[in-house]
């Protein structure tokens, strides 16, 4: 798999009739390791190592209601009290991140209504804060820790 722009992280491997997966750490389960999934694995150690997100308060593949068709996030991450905080959509490396992804994610957002959005191929990541009292947005130059994250809401 292609070396991405995260910190270097160890994952536990296995192969199933010739495929290889990859132990989600969330998920708590070997998946089938896609250049997507590679990506989403290297996002989540990423946000529980780096950022501090609690790995109790991110869910995977959730699957979600938008205009009345199920759709499945790639990451959810929550605050204590239950309430969505922020919405993760990943692409595979050669996936260039277009219009169409923050599309995906702002789609998914109508249903979640959270303040962070984050949209990563694993090369580039973009991270997107959005006021609802002012009814503004603001892109940063990183992903925040779950604590500026809380705080940007709070």
């Amino acid at each position: 798999m292609q070396k991405l722009n995260f910190p270097d992280y160890t994952f536990s491997y296995k192969d199933l009739n010739n495929k290889t997966e990859i132990f989600d750490i969330v998920r708590k389960k070997f998946v089938a390791l896609t250049p997507e999934e590679w990506v989403r694995q290297h996002l989540l150690h990423f946000l529980i190592n780096e950022k501090n997100v609690p790995v109790s308060l991110i869910t995977v593949e959730q699957t979600l209601k938008v205009y009345k068709r199920k759709k499945r996030s790639d990451i959810i991450i929550y605050r204590n009290t239950g309430e969505p905080l922020a919405v993760v959509e990943c692409k595979a490396p050669e996936v260039k991140i277009s219009q169409d992804a923050f599309d995906q994610i702002v789609r998914y957002n109508m249903t979640l209504k959270v303040s962070c959005l984050i949209v990563t191929n694993g090369i580039q990541h973009y991270c997107c804060m959005i006021d609802y009292n002012d009814l503004s947005y603001k892109f940063l130059d990183d992903i925040p820790s779950y604590e500026m994250m809380i705080a940007a809401v709070s």
